[in-house]
């Protein structure tokens, strides 16, 4: 990208939740170079340790996703009389489980972070955003695919979809569009954390790419491209719809998806992998 296009951004100021791995930090790499001033939330001070070095210039505030009204009011304090141009929600983590070992509190702890968080941020930002302004949700594939394992994740999934839809319409006549992003299986290093070695790792990445039509994973950069087109002003007539970054899965293979869940297993998803104490990355992507 070059000339006026790589500075798209230029003089407008983007929070994005979740900011300091995956998604979200390439998402925030890609719009400080695109010229705006970024502001990304953390859970963890090691999450903003790690970024830092990739982040220069950015704002780093710890906002912690899973008590939801601390986290909607103290991002809302932090951000004061600031003006937003664009609001990435993108904090999230998973826990997967078979039906008979969901537990109604990894149902509450999922929703609040996948579902209350989002939309109370929205609530507290609201008076904070421009006319005009973009707010994209990190939702999933998994609110499509029925894989096992995912109840609680996919239906958290499935309700910020909703969210999408119901805010782009309430936001319409001050202009703000509001859409989602949607990946699929996103390459991050989520298979290190887990344990494997590096002969299981390659396997494990080779299983999933084989479901996928395009025959790869895709990576965070490649989801982040979509956020950020989404967040900018080329999308001014895109809003309630979702975008999905998953190389034709969905699409193409429905209920092919290779995650099959036996056991409870906890994976922080693609979105802020720091919001649980467990730094692992999801087989799912998000």
């Amino acid at each position: 990208m070059s000339g006026a296009a790589s500075q798209r951004f230029q003089d407008k100021t983007v929070v994005i939740t979740g900011g300091t791995s995956g998604i979200g930090l390439a998402a925030a790499r890609r719009l400080l170079r695109e010229g705006a001033d970024v502001i990304v939330t953390h859970s963890r001070k090691a999450s903003r340790v790690r970024a830092e070095p990739e982040l220069p210039g950015a704002e780093f505030i710890l906002n912690d996703a899973s008590d939801p009204d601390r986290a909607a009011t103290d991002l809302a304090s932090t951000i004061g009389a600031r003006r937003i141009d664009g609001l990435f929600l993108n904090a999230g983590q998973a826990t997967f489980a078979p039906l008979g070992q969901i537990t109604s509190e990894e149902f509450d702890r999922q929703f609040a972070i996948l579902v209350k968080a989002p939309l109370l941020q929205v609530q507290a930002l609201a008076p904070s955003l421009r006319d005009g302004a973009s707010v994209v949700f990190t939702t999933s594939t998994a609110n499509r695919m029925g894989a096992p394992g995912t109840a609680i994740y996919a239906a958290a999934k499935g309700a910020a979809r909703s969210l999408v839809r119901v805010l782009a319409r309430e936001l319409a006549p001050r202009r703000i569009t509001v859409t989602g992003l949607s990946p699929g299986p996103i390459e991050t290093n989520f298979a290190e954390r887990t344990g494997m070695d590096a002969d299981a790792q390659a396997g494990f990445r080779e299983k999933i790419a084989a479901k996928v039509p395009l025959g790869r994973m895709g990576t965070a950069d490649e989801a982040a491209a979509v956020a950020a087109f989404l967040l900018s002003g080329e999308a001014s007539f895109v809003t309630g719809s979702e975008y999905v970054v998953d190389g034709g899965v969905t699409e193409l293979c429905l209920g092919a998806h290779p995650t099959i869940i036996s056991k409870p297993t906890e994976f922080p998803n693609d979105q802020d992998t720091d919001n649980r104490p467990e730094d692992r990355r999801s087989p799912v992507g998000d």
